[in-house]
């Protein structure tokens, strides 16, 4: 992997430009959670595609898909963070998370499922969580029958699924993730089959825009609150969000939802556990923040005023 910028600073995040050995350019992360230290915590975001075809209304990664990352592609993002980071391939991290979650939709990415086989052997890392964020592209079928499997075999207990769903509304839904994609229905059978005892409630994932339909009864209607979790984020400051006049329901100094006044609580009511997920303010200026690509703001003749603040290192 070679390293052809570098942003960010060392106690909350870096997003790394690289060109892979196939001579793809990637963006991957690495980041902490303040005041969580690394020792407890440690973060790497990788990419599995080079872009992403699905094009999400507030996501700077769409519309520059070219192709697939092969699974060595992705193992080097992870080899060269903590090669840096710990000089070898030893993790002593209590927590050590790889999200598939920078640049692509990782369940139309075969290679994905053999770089989760491979992990386990590849790093010496007891703290190892591999996290897998999907919009639940249609005709995914046996990929994601296969992490089934391997969930099971590698990560019982030890592996965190979300699924992209932002509104709750089917119009509103399909405009702002314009893929096929599984309805509620097939979300919650398949999270029936994937869930089992001791494992992590899967996540149903709101990035949250002010006029975002959410509606805590359609969603107790299909998905049991002893399997699934809800985690409400802010939308970040991208140029695609900034472009479809879409504007964050999220206030991160209040940590409240003043535009769906009482939604958290009747979520609770319902049974849900909820997770209002802010994070460093700061990442918004580092570009590491999820739907945030870095590559669209250097090619873009207009600048976001509170996003991609930081020059580049280059290393």
């Amino acid at each position: 992997m070679q390293i052809l910028e570098k942003y960010g600073r060392d106690d909350i995040a870096w997003v790394f430009l690289g060109k892979t050995s196939k001579g793809n350019i990637v963006e991957f992360v690495e980041s902490v959670q303040p005041p969580i230290p690394r020792e407890e915590k440690e973060v790497i975001i990788i990419s599995t595609l080079i872009g992403c075809p699905v094009g999400c209304s507030m996501c700077d990664a769409g519309g520059f898909y070219k192709g697939k990352l092969s699974a060595g592609e992705m193992l080097e993002q992870i080899d060269c963070v903590v090669i840096k980071r710990f000089g070898g391939l030893k993790i002593p991290s209590r927590k050590f998370k790889i999200q598939f979650a920078r640049m692509g939709e990782p369940a139309l990415n075969d290679e994905v499922l053999e770089v989760l086989k491979k992990l386990p052997h590849r790093y010496e890392a007891p703290g190892l969580l591999p996290s897998l964020s999907t919009v639940a592209p249609a005709g995914r079928e046996v990929f994601f029958e296969e992490l089934i499997n391997i969930k099971n075999e590698y990560f019982a207990g030890r592996f965190q699924l979300q699924f992209s769903i932002h509104s709750t509304d089917y119009h509103q839904r399909e405009t702002i993730i314009p893929v096929k994609k599984w309805g509620f229905k097939d979300i919650a059978a398949y999270g029936e089959k994937f869930y089992r005892d001791g494992d992590r409630k899967i996540t149903l994932n709101f990035a949250l825009g002010k006029e975002n339909i959410v509606e805590a009864d359609k969603l107790h209607a299909f998905f049991d609150p002893d399997k699934f979790l809800i985690k409400i984020t802010p939308i970040n400051p991208t140029y695609r969000a900034i472009g479809n006049k879409i504007e964050s329901a999220v206030d991160p100094k209040g940590k409240a939802l003043p535009y769906h006044s009482g939604l958290i609580e009747k979520l609770e009511e319902l049974g849900y556990q909820v997770i209002l997920s802010i994070g460093e303010l700061e990442e918004n200026k580092i570009g590491s923040n999820c739907g945030q690509f870095v590559q669209r703001h250097l090619n873009s003749p207009l600048k976001i005023a509170e996003a991609y603040k930081y020059e580049s290192i280059r290393k």
